[in-house]
């Protein structure tokens, strides 16, 4: 079956935003498993989904609410 360049662009697209948007939830659950979320991590959700995926999510595992914030602190 050939796609036209039209939906496979759409599909493709909607594919990304599935991804982007299972990473905010994952990383926005981990936050709040871990610390509870309030404004300040809240903050970190969007850069913490732009890092790559193995660098997030070992910051989200091994670093304290105050070493997080810190981190992104100095960026």
């Amino acid at each position: 079956m050939i796609l036209s360049p039209v939906y496979e662009k759409s599909r493709n697209q909607a594919m990304l935003q599935g991804h982007i948007e299972e990473r905010y939830s994952v990383v926005e659950n981990l936050l709040k498993l871990r610390f509870g979320i309030d404004e300040a991590l809240s903050q970190l959700i969007e850069p913490l989904v732009q890092m790559p995926r193995e660098e997030s999510l070992q910051l989200l595992m091994q670093c304290s609410r105050e070493e997080l914030l810190a981190q992104f602190e100095q960026t």
